[in-house]
Order: structure tokens, then C-alpha cells, then sequence
């Protein structure tokens, strides 16, 4: 048995995957701690870890960030990226690593294995490892892992692979913005080491949120764009919330659900994810460009939107959460503000989609969905109904969709999953 500890951001988004990995390590005889928000505890408490709260670190509520980081009122887009990286990222990196630390010596881990957005991880790897009490340390990161390289596009915009001479010209003139906009934000960094008791850091700023020793990576190769320059040491294993075919803790069925079971046409499944609340954004568009369609949409709205207001149109089914595992086998459709955990969870069931990926990491991933033509991109987060619409039945009637989902879904599929990041996780702590 190891003792492992492992690092979860306090955003659902970011703690579910990490849950499951911690559950099959858990079933393995393992015992596993992990640090995250108070909000979180209790659900790894449930599948037999032991949840540990942030302390020294400002904890807070994702759905009011503004409350403990009062520059994050009213931030979206680009703005909402930096400061994101500013006050949730680097400014709680050395509280984390405070409580790391003391966590460490109270009880010292055979394996450090976090999420690379608690860069406190880091920092906590590094200091114990100058102090001659270090562990083997991994990623497991419930994001993408799509680093630059040679023939990607400039991150964050949502471009796709350029063509031609005018494509690969934009690419230097962005590619030089982003490396500036990067460089503004390593200089914070090398003030947060320095309050960490380190020396200057080697790594980019693409690298430094990851182990350099391993990174178990959701998602899969085929998602990416073509490229040939990740490391030996990224592993993809697909779907964070693939446990290989156990069964899944059910999230219980609405008293509609026969009429999934029942449905004689196209299920469509509409989603916002768990941090974008505002229904106005995608989930009113969309019932209003369906409202007429000869389909049946089941709407999941989080914990943390308001109910919609009424009356919903006949073919409209809400609620707060639906079991992914008995919808998905069922959805013709799945239209999604591109969070990364829902969109490979669609793909793995084979299911196409339409992304409005609005900001963060979204515009890349609608991007990627549409180049490999598993969907449509509608290139913003907030579009309008008769866009909506298009893009369904697009998707609806075009066969091609559906095959390049399963082709996505199959390589996910056959990447292991939980067990694999598990596997991975227990070779990393024997070898160290």
C-alpha cells in the first residue's frame, strides 16, 4: 500500500475526474489524501479517500469567486484569463504549498500526484525535494494538455492549423502577442518562487503548471491537432470519468425519465457545464431554436443556475443533473459550452456535438471538435438561435459527425481510463 497524496483546484470541473482516479487507487488498497476546498471534501470523503481542506490558502466558492478575489468581478474573455491566472492561480500558490508542507511533515507521501492548476503542487514537490524529503510527484490533469509546438496555433483563440502563407504569417504575429502576454505573467511566477524559497524556475510558462516527471493527461492524442513533439513522459488515458465498466455511482433519474426511454426521436442534451451559470448565455438560445424541432432536448443545469423560466416548450426536459452513463448511450446530439470533462464523456459514448465555446479553454477545444469534424464550432459562447439550430441539424442529418465521434470515441475508449491513470500512478511510486 501507498500513501498518496493528491491536489484537486476547488472547481467541480477539476475535482470529479481527480475523484474517480482517487476511487480506483482507494479500491486498489491505497491510502489517498486529497488537498482541495472545503465544498469538496466530503465527496472524496465518500468513495474512501480523505478529504483535507485548504488552511493557510484563501478557500473559496467558484460559484462567487468576486467574494475572496474582488478583481474578478465582471471579468470575461481575455481579462478573465489573466486574471484567473493572477489572483486563483499564482496568488494561492504559496498559501498552498504552506499547507502541503505541513501536511508532508505531519505525514509524509510515498507519491505527489496534482492537479497542475494547484500550482502549489509545485512548489510543495520542489522545497521537499531541496530539503531532502522528496517523493516521486506526477499531473493528473483533468484539462487538456495541448502545449505549443511546431505547426500548432496560437493558443486561446480558437484558431485552427494554418494554410498558406497568410495562415502561417498569423501564426507569427499571434504567436509573438501570446509569448508576450506569457512573459508578463512568468515574472509574477519567479515573485511567487521566491516567496516559496526557491530559486528561479527553468520552465516555460506552458511547463511549469506540470511535473516533469509525469503527467497523466485526460483526453487522447486524436484530439489534438497533428503533432509529433510530446514527451515520453505525457500519458493520455482518455476519460477521467471511465472506471473501465464498473458502475458508476448513479446520479438519480427525474420523474421524465421514461420519456428518454420512450423517445421516437433524436435525443438532444444541453448542457453549460458546472461553472458558467448565466442561462442567457446558451442554454435559452437553444431551447428557443428547438422549441419547433421534431427532437426531444434534456437539459442538465448544474447546481448552480436558476430554474428557467417558464413555460418551457413541450419537447423540453430540466433538470439539475442527469445520469450521464443511461443519456448519453441515448443522445443523437449533445450542444455544450465546451467544458473538457462533458465533451469527452460525449465522445466516449460515440455522441457528436455543437460547442459554443465562449472563453478559458473552450475556443480550443470547440476548434479541435469541429477540425476533426465531431461537430460544430459555433465560435462564440453566446450565439444566436438561428445559429443554434443550423448547427443541430447539421449535425443531425450528417452522417459524417457521428463517424468521427465514434472514430474519437473508440481511441478513448481503448485508453484505459481510470485504471490506466491508476496503473500509471502506482508504477510512478514504486519506481521512486
Amino acid at each position: 500500500m501507498a500513501s498518496i497524496m493528491m491536489t484537486a483546484m476547488p472547481f467541480a470541473g477539476h475535482a470529479r475526474p481527480i475523484r474517480a482516479v482517487a476511487a480506483e487507487l482507494v479500491r486498489r488498497g491505497h491510502d489517498v489524501r486529497v488537498y482541495t476546498g472545503r465544498a469538496h471534501v466530503s465527496m472524496f470523503d465518500d468513495v474512501g479517500a480523505r478529504g483535507v481542506p485548504w488552511q493557510v490558502a484563501p478557500d473559496f466558492d467558484e460559484r462567487d469567486f468576486a467574494a475572496t478575489f474582488p478583481r474578478m468581478r465582471g471579468r470575461k474573455g481575455f481579462a478573465q484569463v489573466v486574471t484567473n491566472l493572477r489572483e486563483l492561480f499564482l496568488g494561492t500558490a504559496v498559501a498552498q504549498q504552506t499547507d502541503l508542507l505541513a501536511l508532508a511533515h505531519a505525514e509524509p507521501w510515498d507519491l505527489l500526484a496534482g492537479d497542475p492548476m494547484a500550482l502549489g503542487t509545485r512548489l510543495a514537490a520542489e522545497r521537499l525535494a531541496a530539503d531532502g524529503a522528496g517523493a516521486p510527484w506526477a499531473t493528473v490533469s483533468p484539462i487538456a494538455y495541448w502545449p505549443p509546438g511546431p505547426g500548432i496555433p496560437p493558443t486561446g483563440l480558437g484558431l485552427r492549423p494554418a494554410t498558406g502563407p497568410a495562415g502561417r504569417l498569423r501564426d507569427a504575429v499571434l504567436g509573438g502577442t501570446t509569448r508576450l502576454a506569457n512573459t508578463a505573467l512568468v515574472r509574477p511566477y519567479e515573485r511567487v518562487r521566491r516567496e516559496a524559497g526557491l530559486g528561479p524556475g527553468q520552465e516555460s510558462f506552458d511547463a511549469m503548471w506540470y511535473s516533469p516527471q509525469l503527467v497523466v493527461a485526460a483526453g487522447v492524442p486524436g484530439l489534438d491537432y497533428p503533432r509529433d513533439d510530446i514527451g515520453p513522459h505525457v500519458r493520455f488515458v482518455g476519460d477521467l470519468t471511465d472506471d473501465g465498466g464498473r458502475t458508476p455511482s448513479g446520479t438519480a433519474r427525474p420523474g421524465w425519465w421514461s420519456d428518454v426511454l420512450d423517445a421516437q426521436v433524436p435525443v438532444v442534451h444541453l448542457t453549460q457545464g458546472t461553472a458558467n451559470v448565466d442561462p442567457h448565455d446558451l442554454i435559452l438560445p437553444t431551447v428557443r431554436a428547438l422549441a419547433d424541432a421534431d427532437v426531444l432536448v434534456v437539459v442538465g443545469l448544474g447546481s448552480r443556475t436558476d430554474p428557467l423560466p417558464g413555460p418551457l416548450p413541450a419537447n423540453v426536459r430540466v433538470a439539475e443533473m442527469v445520469p450521464y452513463p443511461e443519456l448519453l448511450p441515448r443522445t443523437s446530439v449533445m450542444v455544450t459550452n465546451g467544458g473538457f470533462g462533458g465533451v469527452l464523456q460525449a465522445l466516449r459514448h460515440d455522441v457528436p456535438l455543437v460547442v459554443a465555446g465562449g472563453d478559458l479553454d473552450k475556443p480550443e477545444i470547440a476548434a479541435r471538435v469541429a477540425w476533426h469534424g465531431a461537430g460544430a464550432d459555433l465560435r462564440t459562447g453566446t450565439p444566436r438561435p438561428a445559429a443554434v439550430r443550423a448547427a443541430v441539424e447539421s449535425v443531425l442529418t450528417g452522417g459524417s459527425h457521428r463517424r468521427a465521434a465514434q472514430r474519437l470515441g473508440a481511441e478513448l475508449r481503448a485508453a484505459g481510463g481510470t485504471r490506466a491513470a491508476a496503473d500509471l500512478l502506482e508504477a510512478h511510486a514504486a519506481a521512486g
